[in-house]
């Protein structure tokens, strides 16, 4: 009985310790959200109406029909997927080199974050730079290659955009993954890979056997980040591209923003970032009980 009174009182102290942290989250998250919905259910363009007017769903059954914001859907799709497949391979190849022992381990530590921890909007000023097709550093090389002869224009043609826009973001954020993973690399006993080629594993075998379910979690955390930033990705591109050419490299972030500081459409604005903000919630949703599925098979007390 004195037991439980202890357990009492530890749990009010912590549900008194917790509610200032979950008020401030609810002041800065809850009330832009609820807002934000509360605004999606009127017309409110500064450039047509004076007063907004009460529209219910009308902002949404817009949207159905609007083909640029599904094309920014698809765009961001093919962003995020495309570029988070590549920073997890690059990422843990980039782990498995830096958990190796080796002389300036440290250095090269450093180093490997850099990209990482620039400024993304001079990152992408710098990469407009290599892909111009006047005086680009990639154009130059492959002229002096020998393999292209006239200047290729990276940033004007559709599928080339898309492809050096997802090129710029794998090179800064690929050490943030690898810096992930690495985490759970030296986590994993050194043991395990002993006992394991005592009995005649290849390096292959210990990497397919051990290595990769234990740092499974890890690297669906680093997923779950690397979607999230990539899915709302805004500076990036409207450094590089401003959502062109043609709309080809253009986000669901850059459209809802032209939709309410360009054409200060705020109702319809608003409308649009609800809807991609249940997106988001879904996808972290499904994340998360894909990551708490993968933690309870591996042995991992969630």
């Amino acid at each position: 009985m004195f037991g439980n009174s202890i357990r009492d009182r530890e749990k009010r102290t912590g549900w008194l310790l917790v509610v200032p942290a979950v008020f401030v989250l609810l002041l800065v998250y809850a009330y832009p959200i609820l807002r934000a919905f509360w605004l999606s259910l009127f017309t409110e363009n500064l450039a047509t109406e004076l007063e907004p007017v009460f529209n219910g769903l009308g902002n949404y059954s817009r949207m159905f029909g609007d083909g640029a914001f599904w094309q920014s859907i698809w765009n961001t799709a093919i962003f995020t997927s495309v570029s988070l497949a590549i920073e997890l391979v690059l990422g843990m190849g980039i782990a498995l080199v830096l958990d190796r022992a080796f002389r300036g381990r440290g250095v090269v530590r450093t180093v490997a974050i850099l990209p990482w921890a620039l400024p993304t909007a001079i990152m992408a000023l710098a990469w407009t730079w290599i892909f111009n097709d006047q005086y680009g550093v990639i154009n130059d090389i492959l002229r002096r290659l020998g393999l292209i002869e006239t200047g290729i224009n990276w940033l004007g043609e559709p599928t080339l955009a898309m492809v050096s826009v997802i090129v710029a973001d794998v090179w800064k954020t690929t050490s943030f993954v690898s810096i992930l993973l690495l985490a759970g690399l030296q986590s994993i006993p050194q043991d395990l890979y002993e006992a394991h080629a005592i009995e005649g594993a290849s390096p292959w075998q210990s990497f397919r056997q051990i290595t990769l379910p234990l740092v499974l979690p890890q690297m669906l955390i680093a997923a779950l980040f690397r979607f999230s930033q990539s899915f709302g990705i805004f500076d990036l591109i409207q450094v590089m591209t401003t959502g062109g050419p043609a709309g080809a490299t253009q986000m669901v972030s850059l459209y809802i923003y032209d939709t309410v500081r360009r054409y200060l459409d705020f109702g319809y604005g608003a409308a649009l970032v609800v809807v991609t903000f249940l997106i988001l919630i879904a996808v972290v949703a499904l994340a998360g009980l894909l990551l708490a599925k993968v933690r309870k098979s591996a042995g991992v007390d969630i």
